[in-house]
């Protein structure tokens, strides 16, 4: 082969190369179409119960669950989704066979009308039927499952009980631990981590969302300004890196803080300011990515977002915040 061919065939190769890369690396350095969105935030008035600021919020398909983490009491409080009336509450905190000791992830599935809540303190998951907790206030749940410790579901999204989708904890040492998304086997217990791992990340901490429709899941960190999305084998498809990104191992800037798929959207809310400072590391915006990672636009809240969901039927962002209205929502139509 002479010198010219060969030349050639290598600068096709290399170009084919860097072609895939540039597929695969998505750097957006300028996100600069901001809508503000502050006189659209609706608030909810809640007057039936109170409910503490680290509040998370759960959606089943009628209703609107919020789960109060420093409750004294009872923990989770469910509200009619679409007028916001108040409707019951369980799973009181204690040591008891039909209380919550150390409450995690809570977990709807439609097909059957219960909620999946973890017990950390005790280490197990347990089986609520909503239509029972809205009938009997003396509703006691089952058990579903038991927790191992060495390796343990934290967030997932639930398929069926052979499948699903989330970030599991390995414990390191006695105060770190590793987040990673997996496959988990609720029968067996059975869970197989994703494939790619980003190799410039040290220090991991993520939030994660999975779509079934498109085939695919997101994980946006919280230290880095990087969001991965893979298929559901775990396959990576893109990383897309902020005007802030790199790799040192550090928490001093808050990234992003949670993330959802809005219909044919990624919908993350993201911060960029100083983890240490309150009036800094809450985010008051989300920003907004079609399925492939590019950058779409950014909704601006003018509030401080402690956290959120999205209610499909209604095209609803829900908000918990940390601001004079605590619990609030966002008409999207119109705006994306």
């Amino acid at each position: 082969m002479n010198k010219n061919k060969l030349s050639y065939l290598l600068f096709i190769f290399f170009t084919l190369c860097w072609g895939c890369s540039s597929e695969t690396e998505k750097r957006q350095n300028n996100r600069n179409n901001i809508v503000n969105v502050k006189d659209k935030i609706e608030e909810i008035v809640i007057e039936d119960v109170f409910i503490g600021q680290t509040a998370r919020m759960f959606l089943t398909e009628k209703q609107l669950i919020i789960g109060d983490y420093m409750a004294v009491d009872e923990q989770i409080h469910l509200f009619d989704k679409n007028n916001y009336n108040y409707l019951a509450c369980t799973a009181p905190r204690g040591q008891g066979p039909d209380e919550i000791t150390i409450m995690g992830h809570i977990e709807s599935v439609q097909t059957n009308r219960i909620i999946y809540v973890s017990d950390h303190g005790k280490r197990k998951i347990f089986s609520y039927d909503l239509d029972s907790i809205l009938a009997n206030p003396q509703y006691k749940p089952t058990e579903k499952m038991k927790m191992e410790s060495d390796l343990f579901p934290d967030r997932y999204q639930y398929i069926n009980d052979t499948l699903c989708i989330g970030t599991v904890i390995a414990p390191i040492g006695n105060s770190d631990y590793k987040p990673t998304v997996a496959k988990w086997n609720m029968l067996t217990g059975d869970i197989q981590p994703m494939k790619y791992e980003h190799p410039k990340i040290g220090k991991k901490r993520i939030t994660f969302a999975a779509s079934m429709e498109y085939g695919i899941y997101v994980e946006c960190y919280s230290y880095h300004d990087l969001m991965t999305i893979c298929d559901l084998d775990g396959n990576l498809k893109y990383n897309i890196y902020g005007r802030n990104w790199n790799s040192r191992i550090s928490n001093s800037i808050s990234h992003y803080r949670k993330a959802v798929f809005v219909k044919d959207k990624i919908f993350a809310t993201y911060s960029g300011g100083n983890n240490s400072s309150d009036d800094e590391r809450f985010p008051t915006k989300f920003l907004v990515f079609e399925i492939n990672g590019d950058y779409i636009k950014t909704i601006e809240t003018g509030y401080k977002i402690c956290d959120f969901c999205y209610d499909q039927e209604n095209n609803r962002i829900i908000l918990n915040l940390d601001a004079d209205k605590q619990f609030a929502y966002l008409n999207l139509a119109g705006i994306i």
